[in-house]
C-alpha cells in the first residue's frame, strides 16, 4: 500500500470515527459506500480499509446482505461498559498515586481549573456543543487523573472503552425509549445522579484525595462516580413505567 493510500484511509478512519463518536452518524445508521465516499471524497481503497479497522473497534458491523451500519447502541452495554471502565480505572489512579509527582499533580490542577471555569451542563440551556465542550474537559480530568500510570496498554484499552461509553451515553440522551428528544434531554438534566455528576464538588474531592494519596477515599469516590451515570438512566427508565 502506498504512502499516500494509507495517508487517505487514516484521514477516512480518523473522520469517519469521530463523527461516529460524536453520533453524527447514529447508531444503526446504513453506511452506504458510495455516498460516504463522495461525502468525505475518498477513494474506494481507503474507505474499505477504514470501515475494516472501525469494524475491528465494534464502531461499525457488517452484514453479508445488508453492508456496514454504525453499531448499536443499548443501556445494558453502556452499564457492562460504565463497569469495564470503572475497573481499569481504579488501576491506573492506584499506579498515579504512587509513581506521580509534583508535575502530575501540577496537570490535575490545571485540568480541574479549567473544568471549574465550564458552566455545568444542567445549570444553562444549552446546546450539544456546550455538552461536547463540557465532556472533553471532564475527560480530561479524568484522564490527568491516571496520568502518571506504568501502563500504556491498560491506558489504551482505557481510552477505547471510554470512547465507546462516551458514544453510547450521547446517542441514549437524544433516544430514550418512548420519548422525544427534546423531552428525554429535559429529563436527563432532572435527574438527580446526573446532575451529581456534573457537579464540580465531587470533582474537586476527588482531586484533593488523589493530590493527598488518600487511596481509599479516592477510591470510594470514584466508585461512587462511576455508578452516577447508570443511576441517571435508571431514573429515567422508573419514570417511564409511572
Amino acid at each position: 500500500m502506498s504512502q499516500e493510500t494509507v495517508t487517505k484511509t487514516e484521514h477516512a478512519y480518523q473522520t469517519l470515527r469521530q463523527d461516529i463518536l460524536e453520533v453524527r452518524l447514529a447508531p444503526d445508521t446504513p453506511l452506504r459506500l458510495g455516498a460516504i465516499r463522495e461525502s468525505y471524497g475518498v477513494g474506494w481503497t481507503p474507505l474499505r480499509e477504514a470501515l475494516s479497522r472501525l469494524e475491528a473497534e465494534h464502531l461499525v458491523q457488517s452484514t453479508a446482505n445488508k453492508g456496514y451500519v454504525v453499531a448499536s447502541v443499548s443501556i445494558a452495554e453502556l452499564a457492562d461498559l460504565t463497569k469495564t471502565k470503572g475497573m481499569i480505572e481504579l488501576q491506573l489512579l492506584r499506579e498515579s498515586m504512587e509513581f506521580g509527582h509534583q508535575e502530575w499533580e501540577a496537570r490535575i490542577v490545571a485540568a480541574h481549573y479549567r473544568l471549574s471555569r465550564e458552566v455545568p451542563p444542567f445549570e444553562q440551556e444549552g446546546d450539544q456543543e456546550h455538552f461536547t465542550s463540557w465532556s472533553h474537559l471532564h475527560d480530561a480530568f479524568h484522564n490527568a487523573l491516571i496520568s502518571a500510570n506504568q501502563s500504556p496498554w491498560l491506558s489504551r484499552f482505557y481510552r477505547q472503552v471510554t470512547d465507546h461509553m462516551r458514544r453510547h451515553g450521547r446517542a441514549l440522551r437524544t433516544a430514550m425509549p418512548h420519548m422525544e428528544s427534546e423531552a428525554s434531554s429535559a429529563a436527563l438534566k432532572a435527574s438527580p445522579a446526573l446532575r451529581m455528576s456534573f457537579s464540580l464538588e465531587p470533582h474537586t474531592a476527588l482531586m484533593d484525595a488523589v493530590i493527598n494519596r488518600q487511596i481509599a477515599q479516592a477510591v470510594n469516590l470514584i466508585q461512587e462516580h462511576n455508578k452516577l451515570t447508570m443511576l441517571a438512566y435508571d431514573e429515567i427508565n422508573d419514570g417511564f413505567a409511572e
